[in-house]
């Protein structure tokens, strides 16, 4: 009569803690990559941090103004091109919050800040140095977040006081990510922040996912007394434009 094998439970454990590793490691080959970025807006009251945000995560607009007490959260879900998948959590800050004691406390943890002005308010572009200035008392220098420079309201050309040196000036002389873009009519927006998810991810966007990944906008015939034509230089600066490093050339995405 033959007797039983015995396995010592050593060896046992061993064994099929290899096999669920094995198991794990080919799996993580095929199933898609997920991360999530903290995102701040920063910006004067109407300069249209909430319209951005409802544009980019509802694809909604609304008319009608209304203040933002504290902050408000959104989320954008996105697939990027190698099936990164990323979730964009949208801290939505009140322009209030500026004198708040929180302030450094909502920006704090940001993966990427986003400093908003209105193209058609000089003070709003004024004001974002004291925007600018909490962001980097909440960071030590050297582990900044990922920071861009907004424009928003550019289907209001026909009004625009901030000139494009200047816009293009302060993001220089700040280090930050150069964008104009249209809460109202969405021109620009997607663009944007597929941009600044792909930055973060470290992925790479080419020309035709950002055509496809674009929300078609619709047109407004507008007439506006003594109104000049639109300049397609100045209304599209720097789609995408990186930051400018001291002794190189500036690059556009």
């Amino acid at each position: 009569m033959s007797r039983p094998i015995t396995v010592p439970r050593l060896y046992i454990a061993i064994s099929m803690s290899g096999l669920k590793s094995n198991l794990q490691d080919s799996d993580s080959d095929e199933e898609p990559e997920f991360l999530q970025y903290k995102v701040v807006l920063l910006g004067d009251g109407t300069v249209g941090k909430t319209s951005i945000a409802m544009r980019l995560c509802d694809a909604e607009f609304s008319t009608k103004y209304k203040q933002t007490i504290g902050l408000d959260f959104f989320v954008k879900r996105m697939v990027l091109p190698g099936s990164v998948h990323v979730a964009l959590q949208i801290w939505d800050i009140g322009g209030q919050s500026i004198g708040s004691k929180m302030l450094g406390t909502y920006v704090y943890g940001a993966q990427a800040v986003v400093l908003i002005y209105d193209i058609t308010n000089y003070q709003s572009f004024v004001n974002l140095e004291e925007w600018l200035q909490v962001v980097n008392q909440t960071f030590p220098a050297g582990d900044k977040p990922y920071m861009a420079l907004v424009g928003n309201k550019t289907d209001l050309f026909h009004q625009q006081v901030v000139k494009l040196d200047k816009h293009n000036k302060f993001a220089d002389d700040n280090t930050l990510y150069s964008y104009l873009l249209s809460a109202k009519t969405g021109d620009q927006l997607y663009n944007t922040f597929y941009r600044v998810a792909a930055d973060l991810a470290g992925v790479v966007l080419t020309a035709d996912f950002v055509e496809a990944a674009t929300v078609p906008i619709r047109a407004e015939v507008v007439e506006y007394a003594n109104a000049p034509a639109p300049s397609a230089v100045e209304m599209r600066p720097s789609e995408g434009q990186a930051p400018k490093k001291k002794g190189s050339k500036c690059e556009v995405f």
